[in-house]
């Protein structure tokens, strides 16, 4: 996408982490920005430094009344949403799936997942109706590997964010509006505290996430994320020494291919 014919950019989780690092990229590139956050605060902490640029709502990305409401003020104030980013999300809690409670396995679920859906739903009719723009869903390296010890949900979360990203991806693209998933390794961000903030336990994971201070710079990331739409990438990546792990789930993969195929056809 051109960006130079992009205004309005809505980013959810835009208050801190990539997703703020997401909105100073767009504005830097002269779009208009529209920050959704559950921590209102934050968000409004972020528009004070770019006043005019920036504005900032509250949202639960699980609210689809609240998606409505959310579309309807950011376009009254901005025009028209030409990028939308579906980034809010909440992390893991380090606990093996035999032992996770159901109602933390939904909570993933409705946020990393459920969330995202939200947002295409809002929005994604309206964008092939105009004929441009582009999606931008936040995944997660860890949908391409094949998982870890203590992340089930949220894999399955973020592996589903690339599933439905793909064929999202293929369903737009007739209409001139271009799909991104975004499959980060670590960056820096105030996900622990989101994800407490909402309801979940991060203190299982302290020791494989760190204290925020991990990872790649937020401005880093949103520097790869526009550049990911300038070009309509299909997958952004952050994090390009992941990708032994990547070939080793596709050799698992190829090698049960290979021996179905010695078993013979299916009868």
């Amino acid at each position: 996408m051109d960006l130079g014919s992009a205004r309005h950019a809505f980013v959810t989780g835009g208050a801190s982490g990539i997703g703020r690092g997401i909105v100073e990229a767009l504005a830097d590139a002269g779009v208009r920005v529209t920050i959704a956050d559950i921590d209102r605060s934050g968000a409004e902490t972020v528009v004070a430094t770019r006043p005019g640029e920036l504005a900032a709502l509250e949202l639960d990305v699980r609210d689809r009344a609240g998606w409505r409401a959310a579309k309807s003020q950011a376009e009254k104030r901005f025009g028209p949403v030409d990028i939308l980013v579906n980034n809010a999300g909440i992390g893991f809690n380090g606990r093996d799936i035999a032992d996770l409670d159901p109602e933390v396995f939904d909570r993933i679920i409705d946020i990393d997942l459920t969330g995202v859906f939200n947002g295409i739903s809002t929005f994604a009719a309206d964008l092939r109706v105009r004929g441009r723009g582009h999606i931008v869903n936040t995944a997660s390296v860890m949908a391409l590997t094949a998982g870890a010890p203590g992340r089930g949900a949220y894999s399955a979360a973020k592996s589903a964010v690339v599933a439905m990203s793909e064929a999202l991806r293929q369903e737009m693209a007739p209409h001139g509006v271009g799909v991104s998933v975004l499959c980060p390794g670590l960056v820096r961000s105030n996900l622990d505290s989101t994800t407490a903030r909402l309801g979940g336990q991060v203190e299982e994971v302290v020791h494989i996430k760190g204290d925020g201070s991990l990872g790649m710079d937020p401005a880093e990331a949103g520097a790869r994320v526009l550049d990911g739409i300038t070009r309509d990438l299909p997958y952004i990546l952050t994090h390009p020494h992941y990708l032994s792990h990547v070939d080793a789930r596709m050799d698992a993969l190829r090698r049960s291919f290979t021996e179905a195929e010695a078993a013979g056809a299916p009868r």
